[in-house]
């Protein structure tokens, strides 16, 4: 059985940095891209960041030069690396692996 975990969300001043963290169990992230999702309330879920097997990034225009995505294959995880957080950065991150997806970790900007 596929297990996928997020973990690292909680509440930050603007301008700060949080780190996310995804757990990927019951299978081998192998040659499937990773990608990590937001949804804040009222709004639909938006890519954030995609990383490929190889490592190839695509980033969401909203946080690209800020978000940093990162994978270990060997450990069978993915990261986000948020840095110069802004309020509208708030919502559920979901992190994704094929048809997978994990239960979301909330991320809260607010001074």
């Amino acid at each position: 059985q596929v297990q996928v975990v997020e973990s690292g969300g909680g509440l930050v001043q603007p301008g700060g940095s949080l780190r996310l963290s995804c757990a990927v169990s019951g299978a081998t992230l192998g040659i499937y891209p990773m990608g990590w999702y937001r949804q804040a309330p009222g709004k639909q879920r938006e890519v954030v960041a995609i990383i490929t097997s190889s490592g190839s990034t695509n980033y969401g225009a909203a946080v690209k030069g800020r978000f940093t995505i990162s994978r270990d294959n060997a450990k069978n995880t993915v990261s986000l690396q948020m840095n110069s957080l802004k309020p509208e950065d708030t919502a559920v991150y979901y992190c994704n692996y094929r048809w997978w997806w994990g239960q979301g970790t909330q991320v809260t900007v607010s001074s």
